[in-house]
Formats: structure tokens, sequence, C-alpha cells
């Protein structure tokens, strides 16, 4: 994405937009959104899914102005809503149906960040139960794929118009972790459909980004409840050594990334190779 006109490195600021982050609450979302924040031109309009209403709404406040604010005339809408059920899917996409066609015509940006563990402490054989295992991709893959598809379709293709959407990926889209299978194929399929997306749709660049080993509350599940002991004592020890990288860090070289644009559309880029 390039700055305007006038606005060189010190400002960074990008022409007027719709942008919309999901699982915005909290961990690399809500880092994301603070960093986008100043960079959208005014005008724009940013919108913030998550399940949590209340530091949904503290951010949203937040970057409105309430406590060092951008003072762009950013708009910053929020929708608390579970991704996971059908009813906070709809009421998602309802949101999405209604601010996209009336935001700005410049450019339309969406980060599918929202995402889960599943239960870690279950090995390959015990997850028999279907209604556990469909939830979760319910969450993890069902949503984005409705969401990317309607966000697509709502903002449309228009003349001179821009599209971008980002997958917030892993290593484990790659490389199977004992007693991760939820979490690796649930990775492992969302990079696939948005490789497609990328070949169906030239005209939209798509990204899968891997953030790294995130210092979130993630990873702390991940050193404490996975049930591998092997597994839980090398997440231990990336955070013993200092190795977990904060949430900032990792989302400044994605928003460099969408400041260079010079990816492979559909390509899986990690937060270690760039």
């Amino acid at each position: 994405m390039e700055p305007e006109p006038g606005a060189g490195p010190g400002t960074g600021r990008w022409p007027a937009a719709v942008c919309v982050v999901t699982g915005a609450s909290r961990g690399f979302g809500r880092s994301l959104a603070r960093l986008l924040a100043p960079r959208l031109g005014r005008g724009s309009v940013l919108l913030l899914l998550a399940r949590s209403e209340a530091p949904l709404a503290e951010l949203a406040a937040e970057l409105r102005g309430g406590t060092g604010g951008t003072g762009t005339g950013l708009r910053v809408e929020y929708v608390a809503a579970d991704l996971g059920c059908e009813e906070g899917l709809r009421r998602a996409i309802a949101a999405l149906r209604e601010v996209l066609p009336a935001g700005p015509s410049g450019r339309l940006l969406l980060v599918n960040n929202a995402g889960s563990l599943g239960d870690i402490s279950k090995s390959f054989l015990d997850l028999t139960d279907p209604g556990e295992i469909n939830s979760y991709f319910a969450f993890n893959v069902t949503s984005a794929l409705c969401l990317t598809s309607t966000a697509l379709q709502a903002f449309g293709k228009r003349p001179g118009s821009s599209r971008t959407v980002v997958n917030i990926s892993s290593l484990c889209a790659l490389k199977p972790f004992k007693n991760w299978a939820l979490y690796c194929s649930g990775k492992a399929s969302r990079d696939m459909m948005f490789q497609v997306l990328a070949l169906e749709e030239p005209d939209v660049r798509v990204l899968n980004y891997a953030p790294g080993p995130l210092d979130t509350d993630m990873q702390l599940l991940a050193r404490t409840e996975t049930g591998d002991p092997e597994m839980r004592r090398f997440f231990r020890s990336l955070q013993e050594s200092g190795q977990l990288i904060d949430c900032t860090v990792s989302a400044q070289k994605l928003v460099k990334l969408l400041e260079e644009d010079t990816f492979l559309s559909g390509a899986h880029l990690d937060f270690y190779d760039i």
C-alpha cells in the first residue's frame, strides 16, 4: 500500500480505506489494529471483530481518539460476535454488508486473525466427538471463508481500487505438532483456502502471514496444557530463553509487507523470513 502523495516515511499515511480485523480484542489483532489506525487516511473505516465486547469497546474508543487517538477522522466500528456459532457469524456478516458498500472506494484490507488452539491436551486418538471437531472448524475455517467471501462481494470490484486479504497463519500450517491435530489441520486448511482465492481472483492480493511464536495467552496454554510432555518442554524453552516475539514487533513486519506490496499473491511468509 503506497502512502498518500506528500506523506513521507515519517507519516506512513495510506489513502482512505476500509479495513477489517478479526480477533481484534487482544494479542496480535489488538496490536495490529493499533498500528493500522494511524496509517489509515482521512475518511477511512476500521471495523473490529472479536468475541469479547469490553476490550473491543475499549480499543475502539482508544482508536477513535479517547486515549492516544490518531486525530485523522478515522471511523472505528466494532462488532462483538462469536464467529464459531451461526448467530455470531451472521451478525458479523451483516456488519460487513452494511459497512463495506458505504465505505471509501480506494481499497479494502481484511485481516483474518481470529483463531483458537482447540483442546491440546488431547491426542489424535482422543478426538472422537464430532461436535467438538465441527465446532473447532466452524470457528477457525468456516468463519474465515464466509467473512472473506462476504467482504469481497460487499466491497465489490471498483475501478481503481485494490483489495488485500491477509490470513494469519502459522508454522503449524506446514509442520505437524503432537497433540495439535486440530490447530495444525485448521491452519493448513486456511492456507490452502486462501491459495485458491489467489488463483481464482488474481486482482485480489492474498497473503498467508505466519507471525512466529508470539508472547500471548495462546503460548501460555501451549506450554501448560499440551498433552505431550516433550512439546510442553519445547514451548517452555521458548519462553525461558526469551524467544517469544512481542505482538507489536511481528505486527510491524506485517505492516511493512503490506506497505511494500511485493509479495507473491497466495504466498506463505514467516516472520523469520522477512
